[in-house]
């Protein structure tokens, strides 16, 4: 069943002249804006499109977004959906493997998350070095098609450790403070109490957000090489714990944004 609804919206997508691409990026929670490096050449709602759902989040798009950067072909999800809209994993991990369908190479995602270690500051970037999946469902729940993977595909290094090492370099060369860490996915909406924040850090987590980790799950069933910056939008300190305002969270997402997406567009310039 996957396999045909994933048929029908390639051909759907291929019919709209999105042939070949080659990069997919997944732009979380204020982090649209590298859509502006994106010579468009084609733009679709998700509700246009087969077998996609729509984002209900007022600061996601919803826009699968086809174009090039620097000559090379991408494939944007801007604005992601997540478990907690309501939707299934198999909805919002769909798009990724309608990508690598498309044909995509590697895919680059990224979100806003909570700060728990306390050495790295708010308006800061984190690359993903691993991860904790809290959440209550996994997107490989059921029926496997081997077709796509493996029914226990291995998640020893979920993160491509090539790529990572490439935007480690390139955050050094270019004076980035990119941290690299352990990303906690719990379901949200609700943010996390003192002792959530607590039993978070003591796990292991270095920063907590409600996104990513599904969509690198089925990148690593399908075998699409992939890697994750988080930007650092709140430093969550169960001792000194304020309340969260939301409108602030997205402020610092888009000021720390410009720095994510020099790291990308250098990164897309070396990866083809």
């Amino acid at each position: 069943m996957i396999t045909t609804q994933i048929k029908q919206t390639v051909d759907f997508l291929q019919g709209k002249g999105i042939i070949s691409p080659e990069i997919g990026l997944v732009l979380g929670t204020g982090l649209g804006k590298f859509i502006d490096q994106i010579s468009i050449i084609t733009t679709l709602n998700y509700e246009d499109i087969p077998n996609f759902v729509t984002s209900t989040v007022e600061f996601h798009s919803g826009k699968l977004i086809f174009g090039l950067v620097n000559g090379k072909k991408i494939l944007a999800m801007q604005g992601r959906l997540h478990y907690y809209e309501g939707y299934s994993m198999q909805q919002i991990t769909f798009p990724i493997r309608v990508m690598k369908a498309m044909g995509i190479k590697y895919l680059l995602l990224s979100n806003a998350a909570g700060a728990l270690n306390l050495n790295f500051n708010k308006g800061s970037l984190m690359l993903i070095d691993d991860h904790i999946n809290l959440l209550p469902e996994n997107p490989l729940r059921g029926i496997n098609d081997e077709k796509q993977g493996p029914r226990f595909p291995d998640m020893s290094a979920p993160y491509s450790k090539s790529i990572n090492e490439k935007l480690i370099r390139i955050a050094h060369d270019e004076n980035i403070v990119l941290h690299c860490g352990v990303y906690a996915a719990l379901q949200g909406p609700n943010l996390e109490t003192r002792s959530e924040y607590r039993f978070l850090k003591i796990i292991g987590a270095d920063s907590v957000g409600m996104s990513t980790v599904p969509e690198v799950i089925v990148a690593n069933h399908i075998g699409l090489p992939c890697a994750a910056v988080s930007v650092l939008t709140d430093e969550c300190d169960p001792e000194n714990l304020m309340p969260v305002n939301i409108s602030e969270i997205i402020k610092i997402a888009g000021i720390a944004e410009w720095e994510l997406i020099k790291l990308y567009l250098k990164l897309i310039n070396e990866l083809l």
